[in-house]
């Protein structure tokens, strides 16, 4: 199941890199609308991503409880994939913006989510800076007021959703819930 996630999580960044790549190559040769869908874009691959990342989390939780199980079966710590993975990647059942967790548990892993992130919303802003010009021209206040609004709402939608989801452990929250029936032996 992780392989399957990285598959997805890397074709989506490859995705996002392309076409906001090309929306700037566009909109620099005199098609200043493209500019404007940078932001949909970035803000699109942001929440595809953490999608993608909630179903490595949920593969992880399932692959760690499985070894404890085996584990305690066997009385044999001989399946170690879940500790290498909390230590290496993120630690489960933490606090974390998507796979970034704070202090000891931070990680490589999650210094591309962020960096990740971060581009993303560099990307957004740019793109609405660029295309700010083009979306001036219209006759009427209201596109430019909708664009803005719709995408502000939408941007703040899947910030609050990813908040409550991830920094307030609801997903993992979650899984502990339905895996709880069924003990580690």
């Amino acid at each position: 199941m992780t392989v399957e996630y990285h598959r997805r999580f890397f074709g989506d960044i490859r995705f996002a890199v392309v076409a906001i790549s090309a929306l700037l190559v566009i909109g620099f040769w005199e098609v200043a609308a493209a500019f404007l869908l940078v932001p949909v874009v970035a803000l699109y691959t942001g929440v595809q991503t953490a999608f993608d990342a909630s179903y490595l989390i949920f593969a992880r939780q399932y692959a760690a409880r499985l070894e404890r199980y085996l584990n305690a079966s066997t009385g044999a710590s001989i399946h170690v994939g879940a500790a290498m993975e909390d230590a290496y990647l993120f630690p489960l059942d933490v606090r974390k913006v998507v796979t970034a967790a704070a202090g000891s548990g931070f990680s490589w892993f999650g210094f591309v989510t962020l960096f990740h992130t971060c581009l993303g919303i560099a990307a957004a802003g740019f793109g609405v800076a660029l295309g700010y010009a083009n979306l001036l021209r219209f006759e009427s206040a209201g596109w430019t007021i909708a664009y803005l609004v719709v995408l502000g709402a939408l941007g703040v939608a899947a910030l609050v959703a990813g908040v409550w989801w991830f920094v307030g452990g609801e997903g993992e929250r979650r899984l502990r819930m339905a895996l709880s029936p069924f003990p580690a032996a």
